[in-house]
């Protein structure tokens, strides 16, 4: 599609009307689809660079408003929740980015359109593409509305933990360590690298998963984990 009629189409979600409609077009541009077709470095990869450092600005800003007796450290996990690769994954299938995005036939073959580190990039990548063409404010705007019913409230400010976080903390319970993670490797071509991760509990049962990073595979492997050591305690309990 033509830039200006994808830009069309996401205005009226996003809030924002683009003076350069390239820009968003450019966000949507997977570095393989660049590849395919010859445009070098015309792909999104840089405005998904500056859009991670504007996003984390931009919710920091939103949550220390919100809450101004928050300590850093509740500001801190609330945040990493907010703009966790499922949590921006999320927010771009909500605003149709998926059916949007420019793959090559090889990503696409792999089930990039629905991989969520190819989503999440290309989510803060459309939101460097509204700072690069409004400005902060603009950015800002964007953020508070696509984000409207995720933002916790002062009742529920304390974010669920994430596999990591709870498999670290029933170890310690259980055996008196921590688990231990070990990077076994990756495979696949550099724009769509499938990362493997080893954990081993301190009892010795092992674990092997895989993701689109190091911490996606870690967090897969500590969800495995947490369901056998959860099947476990019923077990001892029936």
């Amino acid at each position: 599609m033509p830039p200006r009629v994808v830009a069309k189409l996401l205005e009226p979600v996003l809030g924002h009307t683009f003076a350069r409609p390239e820009l968003l077009d450019l966000a949507l541009t997977h570095s393989s689809w660049a590849n395919e077709c010859g445009t070098g470095q015309n792909h999104n990869e840089r405005l998904e660079f500056l859009g991670d450092a504007v996003l984390e600005l931009c919710v920091s800003a939103q949550l220390y408003s919100r809450f101004p007796d928050a300590r850093e450290g509740e500001l801190t996990k609330m945040r990493a929740h907010l703009v966790s690769t499922v949590s921006l994954a999320e927010r771009a299938r909500k605003i149709g980015l998926d059916t949007m995005l420019k793959l090559g036939r090889g990503e696409e073959s792999q089930g990039g359109r629905t991989r969520d580190g190819v989503l999440s990039d290309a989510f803060e990548a459309m939101l460097a593409a509204v700072y690069e063409d409004g400005g902060f404010a603009a950015a800002q705007a964007v953020v508070a509305r696509l984000f409207a019913d995720r933002w916790p409230t002062a009742a529920t400010k304390t974010m669920p933990k994430d596999y990591k976080t709870r498999l670290q903390e029933a170890s310690q319970q259980r055996f008196g360590e921590a688990p231990l993670y070990t990077r076994l490797g990756s495979r696949g071509p550099e724009h769509a690298k499938v990362f493997e991760i080893g954990l081993k509990l301190p009892d010795g049962t092992e674990f092997v998963a895989t993701g689109s990073s190091c911490k996606k595979a870690e967090q897969n492997a500590a969800q495995q984990a947490l369901a056998i050591l959860d099947e476990t305690r019923l077990t001892k309990n029936s």
